[in-house]
C-alpha cells in the first residue's frame, strides 16, 4: 500500500502550484473547476510518482493554528527528499535567496538525516532531507 496523494486547501491556488512546479519540480494537470461547488483543483505529480492536490473553495474557513513558529496536533509537515546533502544546501540557498524563510538547519539530526525546515507560500511547513552520510 502507498499513500496516492496529500491534499491542501488554499487561498492562493495559482501561487502554490507555482510554488512547487518551480522549487520541487512537480508537474502540474490542467486545473479542475466545478462551478456548481466553486471547487478549483490542482494534482501535481513529482517524479517519485507521489501528488499532491491543491485545492480551492471560497467558503473553506482560515486555519487558526500557528503553522510558523508553533507546532499542533494533525499532520505538520511534508517531506522532500533528495539524494546528497549538497543538494540539501542548495536547495536552502536557493529558497533564502528568492525570499522564502528558512526556520531551521540545514543541520544533522539525530536519526540519521540532514535536512531543513521551510515554509511554503501558504506557510506550510516543508522538510527537505537526505540520509547523513560522513
Amino acid at each position: 500500500m502507498k499513500i496516492e496523494h496529500v491534499a491542501i486547501w488554499t487561498e492562493k491556488l495559482e501561487l502554490l502550484k507555482d510554488f512547487y512546479v518551480t522549487y520541487f519540480g512537480a508537474k502540474a494537470n490542467t486545473q479542475y473547476y466545478n462551478p456548481q461547488k466553486k471547487f478549483q483543483s490542482y494534482f501535481l505529480t513529482f517524479d517519485s510518482g507521489s501528488r499532491l492536490e491543491l485545492m480551492h473553495r471560497p467558503d473553506i474557513p482560515k486555519n487558526t493554528n500557528d503553522r510558523v513558529d508553533k507546532q499542533h496536533l494533525g499532520i505538520i509537515h511534508l517531506a522532500f527528499g533528495v539524494e546528497s546533502m549538497s543538494e540539501v544546501d542548495k536547495k536552502a540557498a536557493e529558497l533564502k535567496k528568492d525570499g522564502y524563510r528558512v526556520i531551521s538547519g540545514p543541520r544533522k539530526t539525530g536519526d540519521g538525516y540532514y535536512e531543513f525546515e521551510t515554509l511554503d507560500p501558504d506557510n506550510n511547513r516543508l522538510e527537505v532531507s537526505a540520509l547523513f552520510i560522513e
